[in-house]
């Protein structure tokens, strides 16, 4: 069994900053891609940000230069450093995983129970 716990979300005043996580646990053979995306009430769910098993990354145009994402291998823990955060960043922040689970075939997407982060004006 695998599961994803997140933290590090709260509320925080524009201009601020803060640093969610996201470790996985359980019966892991390897992880892939690790990823952030993040819903605001009314809205869909949008990618944020993505590291690649070679830590290459993605940012979505709209927090690249203020996020920045990454990844410890030997904790199964992906990061994300959110600075000059401003009140359109107000959201609920989901990581997501694509990992193969011990005795699986194929790489799955796990997600994460979601944080809540908000910012003030």
């Amino acid at each position: 069994q695998v599961q994803l716990v997140e933290s590090g979300g709260g509320l925080v005043q524009a201009g601020g900053s803060l640093r969610l996580s996201c470790a996985a646990s359980g019966n892991i053979f390897g992880i892939n891609v690790m990823g952030w995306y993040r819903q605001a009430p009314g809205k869909p769910r949008e990618l944020v940000a993505v590291i690649h098993s070679g830590d290459s990354t993605n940012y979505s145009h709209s927090v690249k230069g203020r996020f920045t994402i990454s990844r410890d291998n030997a904790k199964n823990t992906v990061y994300l450093q959110m600075n000059s955060l401003q009140p359109e960043d107000t959201a609920v922040y989901y990581c997501n995983v694509a990992l193969a689970p011990i005795g699986g075939s194929s790489y799955t997407d796990y997600w994460g129970q979601g944080t809540q982060v908000t910012v003030s004006s």
